[in-house]
């Protein structure tokens, strides 16, 4: 009497739409069984996709013949597509069992394999399933890709954003708060080029961001979030970014910024990137150089009889060091510097918003040289398509050079649209921002005093964007934010007459005023500088 094992295969989706039940398969195996007077081992129930044979119950199988050879002659299931739906790797499959001493046999599908023209049929029964598996994939994914084309967000919704579905069934995604808010504040602090991306992910989970580290690397170079889809390249269709169905979160212009920061912290150490991580006597750790040998200064703690002392030192072969607290006393009798005077606060209104008003010629400057660069940007695609016609370069130089240059191209644009004309509002958000920088400084000691180490950094890197040397003495800082520098200027200037300082400070420090004319930088560094409004201000 021969000896079967029953294979009952349904895959979830065969069950919802096909309506395969493992209850049919097995009384028409039960019946061919009793019909044909074939011994029953063990039945087999396998819920998994048969596009290979790595599934859970099918390996315990393969396990069992292994072990018990000889145990049973056949394996019997209704049609072959409930076998495989390879026949790559039905074939390989069937040539395994042989060697088992089994036979595979679909009841539905009988064939002799011992006739050779049988084969003819085994494939035409394999090759059956596949192609229907190959075509309903290649159906799926050009209806995700037109999806895509008509801006539809496909897929599960990145943080941010929730899955939701229209009353006729169309699904897209809408924005979901505290979520958006937090992401957005995420790429707001990366473009500020202060902190690592794993810190501000940390901060961000602080603030409520339900999200791991590496979805969030991801979600931070998904340009979905400024309102677009990106459609990938395919075939002879080159990759390309349309305008999404979906609500943005950011702006494209920050979008492009933080992708900027990211390439520069990938090609070379950010210098100016900080540790969120810093004991609380050794605020300063990570931003002063060595004097001696240019190197950059740590700190650590030594221990005393009584207590530790805390120092920040170079490395063991330069041997510079110096006790902390009087490092951190001067570093804030330097911040005191930049406390406004009394006359100082009118003058530097004065000067910033004069500079400002003025600042048309440098807006249309700034538009004529970027429409230039997409002028220049769209000739070079018009001039490459020109060599691919004459033969100079083949068809995938040619992809190349247009689909870098198209990006390009978005990213200018961006740009663009982010300058735009002078908007009626903007004079008054100077004044405020003038102002607030005022009320900043004016306590910008006792704000750093109050506020913990993280906070403490954060400030000293929206003041200086390089690190400085400290000689022992003094902190010896040559760069720092533009704005604070015209305040320094001003307070050093003053002579109680305020033409006579604007006139020195035109004379002496021209660079600066003509950065004071750059409006949009100089807005930045003015928000750089009143980053401390994220912290407590009313001590």
């Amino acid at each position: 009497m021969k000896i079967a094992d029953l294979y009952i295969r349904v895959s979830t989706d065969e069950q919802a739409d096909k309506g395969f039940s493992q209850r049919h398969q097995k009384e028409t195996l039960l019946k061919y069984c009793d019909l044909n007077s074939i011994k029953i081992r063990n039945i087999i129930y396998e819920d998994y996709s048969a596009k290979t044979f790595i599934r859970p119950e099918w390996k315990k199988l393969i396990v069992n013949l292994t072990e018990k050879k000889d145990a049973i002659s056949l394996i019997l299931f209704t049609k072959w597509d409930r076998f495989s739906r390879n026949a790559a790797e039905a074939y390989l499959m069937i040539k395994a069992l042989k060697q088992f001493g089994v036979e595979p046999q679909a009841i539905e599908q009988q064939l002799d394999l011992t006739i050779p023209e049988n084969k003819l049929m085994l494939a035409l029964y394999l090759a059956t399933p596949e192609i229907e598996n190959d075509r309903r994939s290649l159906n799926v994914k050009e209806g995700i890709r037109q999806a895509k084309k008509e801006g539809r967000w496909i897929g599960v919704a990145p943080p941010g954003y929730v899955n939701k579905t229209r009353e006729n069934g169309t699904k897209y995604i809408a924005i979901t708060e505290p979520e958006a808010s937090n992401i957005k504040w995420a790429f707001q602090k990366i473009a500020e080029d202060i902190y690592t991306v794993s810190d501000i992910w940390k901060m961000a989970k602080q603030r409520g961001l339900k999200s791991s580290l590496t979805s969030f690397r991801d979600a931070i170079k998904n340009i979905g979030y400024c309102g677009k889809v990106l459609i990938p390249a395919n075939k002879d269709e080159d990759s390309r970014i349309v305008q999404g169905q979906h609500d943005a979160i950011i702006s494209e212009a920050l979008f492009y910024k933080v992708q900027e920061v990211l390439a520069e912290r990938k090609n070379k150490s950010k210098t100016s990137s900080i540790k969120a991580v810093s004991k609380d006597e050794l605020p300063l750790r990570g931003f002063m150089i060595c004097p001696r040998c240019n190197h950059v200064l740590t700190g650590s703690a030594s221990k005393g009889s009584k207590k530790y002392f805390h120092y920040y030192h170079c490395n063991s072969t330069c041997g510079f060091r110096y006790p902390a607290d009087k490092v951190n006393i001067a570093f804030i009798n330097k911040l005191k510097q930049f406390i406004p005077l009394s006359e100082t606060e009118k003058i530097f209104k004065n000067t910033v918003l004069e500079n400002y008003e003025n600042s048309t010629d440098f807006r249309k400057n700034e538009i004529k040289e970027i429409s230039e660069h997409i002028t220049n940007a769209k000739n070079r695609i018009q001039k490459a398509r020109d060599f691919l016609l004459n033969g100079t370069i083949d068809a995938n130089d040619f992809k190349i050079i247009k689909t870098e240059t198209e990006v390009k191209i978005h990213k200018l644009e961006s740009s663009l649209e982010e300058i735009g004309p002078k908007k009626p509002n903007e004079t008054n958000e100077m004044i405020r921002l003038t102002k607030q920088v005022i009320d900043t400084l004016k306590i910008i000691d006792i704000t750093y005093q109050k506020s913990d180490i993280q906070n403490k950094r954060k400030l000293i890197s929206s003041i200086f964007p390089e690190k400085w040397v400290f000689d022992g003495t003094n902190h010896q800082i040559n760069n720092m934010n533009p704005v604070l520098q015209l305040i320094l200027m001003i307070n050093s200037s003053y002579q109680n007459n305020e033409s006579r300082v604007k006139s020195k400070i035109r004379d002496q420090h021209g660079s600066v005023l003509q950065s004071i004319s750059l409006t949009k930088v100089f807005k930045e560094d003015m928000k750089k500088c009143v980053r401390i409004y994220d912290f407590p201000t009313n001590f």
